[in-house]
């Protein structure tokens, strides 16, 4: 097997339930790391499909206001986790910043099962169709058992102890909860517009389109958002898959990206000193009582 292949190899020789931090370590900060970040951005935006989560977040006022900064301080805590493992002290420390925010809000048990499902699959399926190579059953098996365990340490209830059984769990709640919604549209508009504000201001209205030509039909309904043309669709597709095919001849990633980020816009240097403690939003004030956690 020749070198580009052999964190494949390695990854075959170990076991997705025991080894499944190392097999994700491997997965999310050496084969793939520029597919998993864009697939989890946009396993985010995917749950502001549902209502009950889109009308949170629009009244927290956080998308509107500090865009940039909630998404980093999301990125940033969940790669905090996967660098160093949810049972370091890192790792820990970051798990208890995503709970104390998690915990002053009324959010249902359904919605964080559906959230936490969203990381398991969607960078599956993205990396499925622009992977550079195919993924090993212990990377998929990995990716579920990994979620789990953060999962129940985020005091998620009744995961799912079967990956078939989960990806189950996540289709028929979108079949349920995809619906639109007014603030599923705000909430939207506010995540394409961050995403665009990533490009020099000319190429911000192409950059628009081309976010809208990577949603599907389900999340175009939900957001209310027009389908781009099924052109700037189609040369989306072809790039990534042009980027996935040239791959194949880069040598093999040495060291890991996981929670290294130095271009991050809100932390820059990141973590250069800083701790997970560091990181995290506010509480919002003046909230409405109903999306307040009661007791």
């Amino acid at each position: 097997m020749s070198r580009r292949y052999g964190l494949l190899q390695r990854i075959a020789g170990l076991d997705p339930v025991r080894d499944h931090l190392e097999i994700y370590q491997l997965s999310a900060g050496r084969e793939f790391p520029w597919d998993y970040t864009r697939a989890l951005e946009f396993a985010l935006f995917r749950t502001y499909c549902v209502p009950s989560i889109s009308k949170l977040l629009a009244a927290t006022g956080e998308f509107r206001d500090r865009p940039q900064k909630r998404y980093d301080d999301t990125a940033l805590l969940m790669a905090e986790v996967a660098a160093h493992g949810y049972d370091s002290p890192r790792g820990k420390e970051a798990l208890r910043v995503i709970n104390r925010a998690h915990g002053r809000f009324a959010i249902t048990n359904d919605d964080m099962l559906y959230v936490l499902s969203t990381f398991v699959y969607d960078p599956l399926d993205w990396l499925d169709r622009y992977g550079w190579r195919p993924l090993h059953d212990n990377e998929r098996l990995a990716a579920f058992h990994y979620y789990r365990e953060v999962g129940k340490r985020m005091g998620i209830r009744d995961i799912p102890d079967d990956f078939a059984a989960y990806r189950a769990f996540k289709q028929e709640y979108e079949q349920r909860e995809f619906v639109y919604s007014d603030t599923n549209r705000e909430i939207g508009h506010y995540t394409v517009d961050l995403f665009a504000a990533w490009f020099p201001a000319f190429l911000r209205p192409a950059a628009r389109l081309g976010v809208r030509a990577m949603l599907d039909e389900p999340m175009l309904r939900a957001f209310g958002f027009p389908a781009a043309p099924r052109w700037v669709s189609a040369a989306a597709r072809a790039g990534l898959t042009a980027r996935a095919r040239a791959l194949r001849f880069f040598p093999p990633r040495r060291t890991s990206v996981l929670a290294n980020s130095p271009r991050n816009r809100t932390y820059p240097g990141y973590p250069g000193g800083r701790s997970p403690a560091d990181l995290g939003a506010p509480a919002p004030e003046n909230l409405p009582a109903e999306h307040l956690r009661r007791g």
